[in-house]
């Protein structure tokens, strides 16, 4: 099992966990300092699932670019 401040490798996974903390944090059962922790590491997921998201608009941008006869090059993301 990953730990806790480790990032989840797929968005899927990250957008599950993300989907339980604001459960969690909804609830209104977890302590303050809980609370806190929770939000930060949804604050991280949050960050991570953006950074995701931009980079498969990026892909798709370049694939549906209207230059034909633009070269094809592999998509090498900057975060990664």
């Amino acid at each position: 099992m990953a730990k806790k401040n480790e990032l989840p490798a797929s968005f899927e996974n990250a957008l599950q966990e993300l989907e339980q903390i604001v459960t969690r944090l909804e609830s209104g059962d977890l302590p303050l300092e809980s609370a806190l922790t929770e939000f930060e590491r949804g604050i991280q997921l949050a960050r991570q699932g953006q950074v995701k998201l931009q980079q498969a608009e990026q892909r798709v941008q370049i694939l549906l670019s209207e230059n034909e006869d633009a070269p094809l090059t592999p998509f090498t993301p900057d975060a990664e």
